[in-house]
């Protein structure tokens, strides 16, 4: 594998942090809706599926996958829409009750921090900030191309009344702005009754198990070759796709394609994630704690700090390495977290720094010809097939 290195301007422009953020409050054709109208809408990595060209995206560049959030004060609603592609909220902060189905009565659930849910494409969703305070759902949709939204047919009654209308291409128009209304053709038109009644649907029992709560979280010990040796003692918490597992037995609760991989990684203070590289996109971002992303190896090494909300985008091939450098609320003993997401649907495998392979064999740990973590007195002991 080339090396690729990343300039100081190329690590600079792939940071995005928190303090950076850019909301657009008029993203979507529900954005002038009594209890709708108060969201606010970042696009941080991808096109996303924002219907108003001046909304601010950080990095447009395709991953595979967008990363984007919704801000959104107490009782505040995100109106009845579906998607052709996989979308996943993580609940970074707030409380939230997710419905669903054509007229939102198929079933809900309500959503805490720490929560990851993945709502199937093509069906009906919609959500409100139940909690006391404003709150931040994060999101990642499916691929590079999402193919935009279908409203429900009430949503797009009602705005209408306020002026706002979808064109073909699914741009916003607002003709109270002054934005000149196309020819009715050149419109969106309500989904057919008889389409939405060809749609899936999911029961509440159904939906759970789309769902990993914080608590449902099973964490890896030692998922990598690296897991024993010193500033390595990350643990992996799968939730979708195998993604950069090295443990043979280790399944994610979500194993169904969605165009991206999705885990927990934590740690304490000191600890990490060694060097390594591998061929696909990823962005981490920080749930807890204050972490440090080193890039490039020897001279060339730059790092970046990051602390909660805070992302950062690695391209395929660079080195990188991830250390906690201060628990949450300062406590020694307790765990950071990042969010890992990583483009493919694919195994990731990772490629360690050379040095670590042999300190690894050292400590009594190989990867095996399939890729997974296996004692070295076992495979010094192989033989290969005639």
């Amino acid at each position: 594998m080339d090396d690729i290195v990343m300039t100081t301007d190329e690590v600079q422009r792939r940071l995005i942090l928190h303090k950076d953020w850019v909301p657009c409050k008029a993203a979507f054709v529900d954005c002038k809706t009594p209890g709708s109208d108060q969201k606010d809408n970042y696009s941080f990595i991808g096109l996303g599926v924002a219907q108003n060209s001046d909304q601010f995206i950080n990095l447009q560049e395709p991953h595979g996958f967008s990363l984007g959030a919704a801000g959104m004060p107490k009782g505040v609603t995100n109106s009845l829409h579906l998607h052709f592609t996989a979308e996943v909220f993580i609940n970074f902060d707030g409380d939230y009750r997710l419905r669903w189905g054509a007229d939102g009565t198929d079933g809900e659930y309500v959503s805490t921090d720490g929560d990851v849910i993945s709502v199937p494409p093509w069906i009906f969703r919609g959500f409100t900030n139940i909690g006391s305070d404003d709150g931040i759902l994060l999101t990642v949709l499916g691929r590079d191309e999402t193919g935009g939204i279908i409203w429900g047919p009430s949503v797009l009654k009602e705005a209408a009344g306020y002026g706002l209308y979808l064109t073909a291409d699914n741009q916003l128009v607002d003709t109270e702005a002054g934005d000149q209304l196309p020819p009715d053709d050149q419109l969106i038109k309500p989904m057919q009754q008889s389409e939405i009644d060809q749609l899936t649907s999911y029961s509440a029992a159904d939906f759970a198990t789309r769902v990993v709560r914080a608590d449902d979280r099973r964490w890896i010990s030692q998922p990598f070759l690296t897991s024993r040796l010193p500033g390595g003692a990350a643990q992996l918490c799968l939730v979708i796709g195998y993604g950069m597992a090295e443990t043979r037995h280790d399944a994610p609760r979500l194993q169904e394609p969605h165009s991206f991989n999705l885990a927990w990684l934590r740690a304490q203070a000191g600890d990490g994630m060694l060097r390594h590289r591998h061929q696909h996109t990823q962005v981490v971002t920080v749930r807890s704690g204050r972490w440090r992303i080193t890039v490039n190896a020897g001279a060339e090494e730059r790092a970046v700090e990051l602390g909660p909300r805070d992302s950062f985008s690695v391209p395929p091939q660079v080195w990188r390495s991830m250390t906690l450098l201060e628990p949450p609320a300062g406590n020694d003993t307790e765990y950071g977290e990042l969010l890992v997401v990583n483009g493919g649907d694919d195994r990731v495998i990772l490629e360690w720094d050379a040095q670590l392979v042999s300190d690894a064999r050292a400590a009594g740990v190989v990867i095996d010809p399939d890729g997974y973590t296996a004692p070295a007195s076992v495979l010094a002991a192989a033989t290969a097939d005639d």
